[in-house]
């Protein structure tokens, strides 16, 4: 049922999640006092400030292409990752601040249980609702989403580490583990949110399809264009969901405007086809303009 959520759907369930989560991290930090877990918390803010600009930017990607914006508003995504990014590094900042504070007076570790079993609580709630913002992210085409999901699997493994490492202080006493641990987990944070940044920026300067993806593409025009003698100046490029395709397709210049239209007809109802979110655009060309290197189709 989860795994049929639409993006605007999956949003929602973030902000729930992020909120639901900053509450249990909050109140392990409050049982222990640990500086570890003031960070681990104080990420969660962020995954809540993200997931208000995942909504937005969801619901302002899925409008339609109007005259200030002829090829959509799917780019919006995108600037939501970079933002997202970015707030993950100002909270890294702040994490190394209070780490830094804390490495001068280590506390004695005196941390209770409890409070480490409900940090352990909100990094599964974590964990999970992370697995399906990947999965949803993935096949919705989702920068967001997936920025996201990154984000949160992030956060589990900083959470994991952290509530290992405090163990191991609880039972030795060693209080000069927490402000340590601190200290990785901003390192951690730093990282990922500039994975989150540089991929985004990636997908604002029109990155072409992948490998794969343009492979798909070229086997499609090559088994579906026959009439044509050759494809040539194949262009493509992800936008969010949307997928740009751009290429020119050499006929035979006596062919009639009917029939060289029925070829494009073909073309573009097999790539939107295979790939729904597609938008194609074929410009036909006569026989003098064929090239040394290009997609012959069958």
């Amino acid at each position: 049922m989860l795994t049929r959520l639409t993006a605007a759907q999956v949003a929602t369930g973030s902000i729930l999640v992020a909120l639901a989560v900053a509450v249990l991290k909050a109140a392990a930090w409050g049982m222990t006092g640990s500086v570890a877990l003031l960070s681990d918390a104080l990420e969660s803010l962020v995954n809540i400030g993200g997931a208000v600009m995942a909504w937005f930017a969801v619901r302002y990607a899925q409008r339609p292409p109007d005259a200030g914006h002829p090829y959509g508003h799917h780019k919006a995504e995108y600037v939501s990752a970079v933002v997202e990014g970015s707030m993950i590094v100002v909270a890294a900042l702040l994490i190394v601040n209070q780490a830094m504070a804390a490495l001068g007076q280590p506390a004695k570790a005196d941390w209770s249980a409890a409070g480490l079993a409900v940090n352990a609580l909100a990094m599964v709630v974590n964990l999970v609702w992370a697995r399906l913002l990947l999965h949803r992210g993935r096949q919705l085409k989702s920068p967001a989403l997936t920025a996201g999901g990154r984000h949160l699997m992030s956060d589990v493994w900083t959470s994991a580490g952290v509530l290992v490492g405090l163990a191991l202080a609880l039972a030795s006493g060693w209080g000069i583990l927490d402000p340590l641990l601190a200290l990785l987990v901003a390192v951690n944070i730093l990282r990922e949110g500039w994975l989150v940044i540089a991929a985004s920026v990636s997908g604002l300067m029109d990155t072409a399809a992948p490998a794969e993806e343009r492979a798909r593409i070229e086997q499609i025009i090559h088994n579906s264009g026959n009439g044509a003698l050759q494809v040539h100046g194949l262009k493509t490029r992800r936008a969010g969901r949307a997928l740009f395709i751009e290429f020119h397709m050499v006929v035979d210049g006596a062919m009639p405007v009917r029939a060289a239209h029925d070829i494009c007809d073909r073309l573009e109802a097999a790539l939107i086809t295979a790939l729904p979110d597609a938008q194609v655009v074929i410009h036909v060309e006569p026989e003098h303009k064929l090239e040394a290197a290009g997609i012959h189709p069958r």
